[in-house]
């Protein structure tokens, strides 16, 4: 073997991620509202872009007569895409969707965000923003109060024990420990939350489950000796050994009955009327309604505006004087502005490409229900549509669709399968966990234990183990079929 130096002529492939790579492939990954951001972004550093809202929609009508190049042929630079400042509202296209004609889809969010179909609108309609409002953080809740009842000295512990007041509502640290960071007596410590604890929600403050119920039902005039061990002994009321706790509380079954109604109406966590961000309504990307034609599908053009390129800025700017490196940078501003309005108008063009793949396997659910979500996966769309799998998979991150069945993350669709009992096709699991919810729910006296639920959904043709049924229903949130037969006593009691 020499060693002698010596040179070598070699050839290789590579997919070299460039800037503009970079970028067409983060755009798909964004919802509508990330892009109305982005966009804001790249508008106040380029000169030449211009931003502006538009009623528009990109329609699967004219995606099909169009014909564009997928989102691999625009990463790859093999696409050739429409005139970059193209003002489609002066073009013929038909304005008749139910974007442009304000209305909402039947049953599903409208482009103007009201309910279609629901005969409540403008001014009549209910104000769901209303049942959202907050009343303001609990902290500054008890603040407000606080001042009429301690001052001086203890209005200083009673900010610091306040400020470790959870959002539910509960104090979370020894009070032991508050006193020797404050340089004070546990005594005062002790007295300070005493006082805290008479302010409004009745129960903050308080140290424990225990200990917040009975401050309610002291407020209430209830604390009586017999509930006062009920409430000492809450862990016998969850396990639902009333014997024992009739026998600890003295009381017969009817007295018994009586407090634990009156413990169900009081609040666990009396803090979490206040406080928390207020509910934020989900803002769906894509519009999905039933026509005569077939399946209506459309951007929700309300969060996309519409961006064009000041060819007139341009103009003024190239024919001003300029030096060297005034040119350069007027000729990259324009070379980023042609390629952020290809990118976009490539992404909604993907975007409809893949929702209507969704919506063409997907046609039995959003016309029957959930019971009839087939199993399907990135794979199988991307295959359908020549696409890339990591394509479809970003295209389908973070974006929510409306329908007339209510609004759902694109994800949702892409379910696993589930093989029928009876040899035929395989059906989905979200449409097993329907049967369970529905089974579970219509259960009446006689409560069904997981080989139970397994025997029936095999009667229904799915064929599931029991370790799955359990898995899928602890998975909603619902209990063993010990911990529904114990409430359904508790409920009786």
């Amino acid at each position: 073997m020499s060693l002698a130096p010596r040179l070598d002529i070699r050839q290789s492939q590579s997919l070299v991620m460039t800037p503009q790579l970079q970028q067409a492939i983060k755009l798909l990954a964004l919802s509508n509202l990330e892009i109305e951001g982005f966009i804001a972004e790249e508008v106040e550093k380029n000169p030449l872009l211009e931003a502006q809202q538009t009623d528009e929609v990109v329609r699967p009508e004219r995606v099909e007569r169009d014909e564009p190049a997928g989102a691999d042929d625009l990463l790859t630079g093999a696409a050739k895409a429409d005139p970059i400042d193209q003002d489609y509202a002066t073009e013929s296209h038909q304005q008749d969707s139910v974007a442009d004609g304000g209305g909402g889809f039947d049953g599903g969010l409208s482009m103007t965000g009201g309910s279609g179909g629901s005969g409540q609108g403008g001014e009549d309609g209910l104000d769901f923003d209303s049942f959202a409002a907050g009343d303001g953080s609990l902290a500054d809740h008890l603040l407000a109060q606080a001042g009429a009842v301690v001052d001086g000295p203890d209005w200083f512990i009673a900010q610091h024990l306040i400020d470790q007041i959870d959002e539910a509502g509960y104090l979370t640290v020894p009070l032991l420990d508050i006193a020797n960071r404050l340089g004070t007596s546990l005594s005062r410590v002790e007295h300070v939350l005493t006082q805290i604890q008479t302010l409004d929600p009745t129960g903050v403050g308080a140290r424990d489950l225990a200990e917040c119920i009975a401050l309610q039902a002291k407020e209430a005039d209830r604390y009586d000796p017999c509930m006062a061990r009920l409430i000492d002994n809450l862990d016998l009321l969850a396990r639902g050994d009333l014997t024992r706790l009739k026998r600890m509380c003295g009381v017969d079954d009817e007295d018994m009955a009586d407090m634990i109604r009156e413990l169900r109406g009081y609040d666990p966590k009396p803090g979490c009327r206040y406080g928390g961000e207020p509910a934020l309504a989900v803002t769906p990307d894509l519009f999905v309604a039933k026509t005569k034609a077939g399946w209506g599908i459309e951007l929700n053009a309300a969060t996309l505006p519409r961006v064009l390129v000041n060819r007139r800025y341009y103009h003024e700017l190239s024919h001003g004087p300029q030096d060297k490196a005034s040119k350069a940078w007027l000729s990259d501003a324009l070379a980023s502005a042609n390629w952020l309005i290809k990118a976009l108008d490539q992404r909604q063009r993907t975007i409809i490409k893949v929702a209507t793949e969704i919506v063409k396997q997907q046609e039995a659910f959003f016309l029957k229900g959930v019971a009839h979500l087939k199993p399907m996966t990135l794979a199988k769309v991307a295959e359908a549509i020549e696409m890339h799998e990591s394509t479809v998979s970003r295209v389908t991150s973070n974006k929510y669709l409306s329908c007339a069945r209510g609004v759902f993350e694109l994800k949702y669709f892409f379910t696993s399968a589930i093989q029928a009992a009876d040899g035929g096709d395989a059906v989905s699991a979200e449409a097993v966990k329907s049967a369970i919810r529905a089974l579970i729910a219509g259960e009446g006296a006689k409560i069904l234990s997981d080989d139970t639920l397994v025997e029936l959904l095999q009667a229904k043709g799915f064929d599931i183990a029991r370790r799955t049924v359990a898995k899928y229903r602890e998975g909603m949130g619902i209990g063993s079929s010990v911990q529904r037969r114990r409430a359904r006593t508790l409920e009786g009691a």
